[in-house]
């Protein structure tokens, strides 16, 4: 008896396709309802501007 027979191969391929297509067809009205158009998406967030008091100055050293 031989483990990896063309048998084998073949309904793994089926049952990947299967399961896929049962995958697809129950999550496809999801994926419709969760994505937004471009108008609706959110807009960047301006990151803080540091203040002065923490900029870091370079020291001028004397040769």
């Amino acid at each position: 008896m031989n483990l990896f027979t063309p048998d084998l191969f073949r309904n793994f391929a089926l049952g990947f396709a299967v399961g896929s297509v049962i995958i697809g067809i129950s999550t496809f009205d999801v994926l419709g309802n969760t994505l937004d158009a471009p108008v609706n998406a959110a807009t960047p967030i301006e990151a803080a501007q540091p203040s002065g008091e923490f900029l870091i100055v370079p020291l001028e050293i004397e040769e």
